[in-house]
Parts: C-alpha cells; sequence; structure tokens
C-alpha cells in the first residue's frame, strides 16, 4: 500500500473516477444521503490518498486557507469499509495535518466540518468543537478546529 499527494491536475482520468467512485460509495450509498459532492473546490484542493494495489482506500482533501474557511482545512475524508479499524483514518489525518505545517507554516488552525457521530474520533486527536450542531445535507455536523501552538 502506498500513500500519494496530488493537486487535480495530476490525476490520471482513472485516478478521478476512482476517488469519485469511493466518495460515491461512502457519503451518497453506505450514508443514504444524496448531496451534490462535486462541489467545485477538488480543482483548488491538495488531495491525499492511500491505495492498496488496486484502488483507493482513504482519501481526503485539503483546502488552502480563503477557500472553505478562513482557516486551511481538511474535508472529504474518508476510509473505504474494508479498511476500517485499523486507525488508517487517524494516519490520514496526520498526513494531511503534516503537509498543512510544510505548506503553511504560520498558519495555527485547521478547521473541519466533522458529522456528528465522528466527533469523539475527532476530539482524540486534537479537534475541538466550536458553536451549535447543524445539520449539512440532512446530516447532523459541527465545526472543529485544532490549533497548533
Amino acid at each position: 500500500m502506498s500513500w500519494h499527494y496530488k493537486t487535480f491536475d495530476q490525476f490520471s482520468p482513472a485516478e478521478v473516477y476512482e476517488l469519485l467512485r469511493l466518495r460515491s460509495a461512502v457519503f451518497v450509498v453506505e450514508q443514504d444521503c444524496v448531496y451534490q459532492d462535486l462541489d467545485n473546490q477538488d480543482q483548488a484542493a491538495f488531495h491525499i490518498y492511500k491505495t492498496d494495489g488496486r484502488r483507493i482506500v482513504a482519501c481526503a482533501r485539503v483546502l488552502s486557507p480563503g477557500t472553505a474557511y478562513a482557516e486551511v482545512s481538511i474535508g472529504r475524508v474518508i476510509v473505504d469499509p474494508e479498511y476500517r479499524g485499523a486507525d488508517l483514518g487517524v494516519e490520514l489525518m496526520l498526513r494531511c495535518e503534516e503537509w498543512i505545517w510544510d505548506a503553511y507554516p504560520k498558519s495555527k488552525e485547521v478547521k473541519i466540518m466533522a458529522q456528528c457521530y465522528l466527533e469523539h474520533w475527532y476530539g482524540r486527536q486534537g479537534y475541538v468543537g466550536q458553536g451549535e450542531e447543524f445539520l449539512e445535507d440532512g446530516i447532523p455536523h459541527r465545526i472543529m478546529i485544532k490549533t497548533i501552538e
């Protein structure tokens, strides 16, 4: 298995298809949520993902400050259901954060929009809830921030 770090324009057509296939399988089918995944932010994002030699098994995107939020943010965090339970999601978040601190050394915060059922999981990684819970595409979410001193 190997990690990959790419801008959107570095993806091959097959990689774009695989990325979108996984996101659709998890966010639309598994979570039974009809929503517009293609939000015109992938083109500006930096993508971090892991493959098992055949397909993408974990992925996330990093958005620069001023794209989704004033702060740098991580979103579309996914681990394929077959690979859950082995801390692959924790490793994915750590790799995203390491990339952020290298790319944006002056940034002190990372902002995420977490699904509420994962709030404790993100909390174990240093993210702190901000404000009230809200619905996004019919799913309860909460803004969370991780601060680096």
